[in-house]
């Protein structure tokens, strides 16, 4: 539906508009009182609601309650105090308009010409863990529309919806006025927030709708259900039929991922991943560093045992479990992952699962490293680590953890997909296809390898021993070149080590690279048309062979 029609040269130019009135809500009243005296000092006459209002008043600055504006007392709890055409009349006119400047004296409405409002905390409760009804309590109405009206009045309102913006307002006011291209900017970042707000509620319904659809599917389930009977119910409870995405832009980048790209970071409210990371030390991220970094914290944190990854251009090339009998678990893990590839991690990026120690760091120093993140450093590892002065250290969030739902852009839209994992898939859900079954000291390698192999761009080969590995094949365009390339990087250290393969076989000569280097155990996804050919392989040559029956492609 098009709205009203109104002819341009009607308008007259208004650049700088004084303030005069303002309506003040806000539930985050940082800042409320500092804002409220500047503009009492102005001359600025202020409506507010509430405990808004009675913050106002105990900061002994004059205040006129929304209900003398109305003619009407807040209602229902709180829903209703600013739904009124005193209210939203006089936020909306177009004083630029006769027509509404004479509708407004007709009907004995005061423009306002500021409004400061900030929402309801929905996130928060959500957090919290609070109950729906009390999280749908946390639903504002009243805001939105407040926000959202003279947002697109701009032309003569000034919208505050964070406190950040009050000084540069109050600056504004003092000097005069606020400017068209303040109000603008204002607007724009009024329409964001309310759009990001909406979308948080959007994805609560979604994840409350997700959650009792599948409470019925389960309820509904019989044993005589195949696997492949629901994926659409659950595809369908998993994902809104519609996507709303927004984040909050926390840093504009030197360049992209070349230098004549531009690029900046957005974060997730919700985030607990790289993006909502603090840097503590170092040269300012680039948009290589946050993605390798990514990379990093992803593959460390698949592990239970203390981890450590190294990557380079977003792929491994070493990754590694501390010893249990190790004195000290991640400093064990860092040796044995840069061990892999010494060479490779020269400008490479380090993410640990658990603090990083003072032996960590110690090993750390000499290396020429880009960025290294953690959970924490301990006191003495910062003070080492520091003195690098263009060494990137971060500490990740608390529950630090990836997204329920990831998505990746692409030309018109986006793919979303759950993000892969381990899960209730251990080796005691493997198959023995081939060869003896493995002692438990091969099997922990095994296992090892298998988890490691997640984080390797497909096709992906990954040689370990004892909690390392050892030679890393990736992102070759077939299975037979990155098994090459896994035993190539590996050298002497192929012998007697064991290998995982990300996807099936296809045939069996990736398989037959791994036997003629010395590979002792292979675990791999099977599924492959010609898997016998590829368990006879192993069997000709006395290799175990583990089928875990899922893949784990990583583009």
């Amino acid at each position: 539906m098009s709205g009203p029609q109104h002819d341009p040269s009607l308008y007259t130019h208004r650049d700088v508009v004084p303030a005069t009135r303002a309506l003040i809500s806000v539930s985050d009243k940082t800042g409320l009182v500092e804002l409220v005296q500047a503009l009492a000092a102005a001359g600025v006459e202020i409506v507010s609601t509430g405990s808004t209002a009675k913050a106002i008043a105990d900061a002994g600055v004059a205040v006129t309650e929304v209900s003398s504006v109305t003619g009407f007392p807040e209602s229902l709890d709180g829903r209703v105090k600013t739904l009124h055409p005193g209210v939203h009349a006089g936020i909306l006119a177009d004083l630029r308009l006769e027509s509404h400047r004479h509708q407004l004296e007709e009907l004995g409405i005061r423009a306002f010409d500021l409004v400061v409002v900030n929402l309801y905390p929905f996130r928060d409760t959500v957090a919290s863990g609070a109950a729906p009804d009390t999280v749908i309590e946390q639903i504002d109405i009243g805001g939105p529309a407040l926000v959202r009206a003279s947002a697109k009045n701009f032309a003569n309102v000034a919208i505050v919806v964070s406190p950040e913006r009050y000084s540069a307002v109050t600056e504004a006011i003092a000097a005069g006025g606020t400017s068209l291209g303040l109000r603008r900017e204002l607007a724009a970042q009024a329409f964001a927030h309310t759009a990001s707000y909406d979308t948080a509620v959007a994805a609560w319904f979604a994840e409350q709708l997700g959650e009792s659809q599948s409470h019925a599917q389960t309820e509904t389930q019989t044993e005589t259900q195949t696997e492949t009977e629901t994926p659409d119910a659950a595809a369908d409870a998993q994902f809104p039929a519609e996507l709303a995405v927004s984040a909050t832009r926390t840093a504009t980048l030197r360049y992209g991922e070349n230098s004549h790209q531009q690029a900046a970071l957005y974060s997730l409210p919700e985030g607990h991943g790289i993006a909502q990371a603090v840097q503590l030390h170092g040269k300012e991220m680039s948009y290589n560093n946050y993605v390798d970094a990514d990379a990093a914290v992803r593959a460390a944190f698949d592990f239970a045992e203390p981890a450590v990854a190294i990557i380079k251009h977003a792929n491994p090339c070493g990754i590694a479990v501390g010893a249990a009998t190790a004195p000290d678990g991640i400093a064990d893990a860092h040796a044995k992952a840069h061990a892999c590839d010494p060479v490779s991690a020269f400008g490479g990026v380090i993410a640990a699962n658990r603090p990083v120690t003072l032996a960590m760091a110690e090993s750390v120093k000499d290396v020429f490293t880009e960025v290294l993140v953690a959970p924490a450093f301990d006191a003495d590892a910062f003070e080492v680590l520091s003195t690098k002065k263009n060494l990137r250290l971060l500490t990740l969030p608390e529950g630090f953890g990836r997204e329920a739902v990831e998505l990746r852009q692409l030309s018109g839209g986006f793919l979303a997909q759950t993000p892969d994992g381990f899960e209730g898939l251990d080796r005691s859900t493997w198959t023995l296809a081939a060869g003896p079954a493995a002692d438990e000291a091969t099997l922990d390698d095994l296992e090892f390898a298998w988890k490691a192999c997640r984080s390797v761009k497909s096709n992906a080969i990954l040689l370990a021993s004892r909690g390392a590995s050892v030679g890393v094949g990736m992102g070759q365009v077939n299975r037979v070149d990155s098994c090459q390339l896994a035993v190539s990087r590996a050298g002497d250290r192929a012998a007697g080590s064991v290998a995982a393969s990300d996807a099936f076989f296809p045939f069996a000569d990736g398989l037959e690279v791994l036997l003629a280097a010395g590979v002792k155990a292979v675990v791999q996804p099977g599924g492959s048309v010609r898997d016998a050919e590829v368990v006879e392989a192993a069997e000709k040559a006395g290799v175990t062979m583990y089928f875990t029956g899922e893949r784990h492609f990583f583009h």
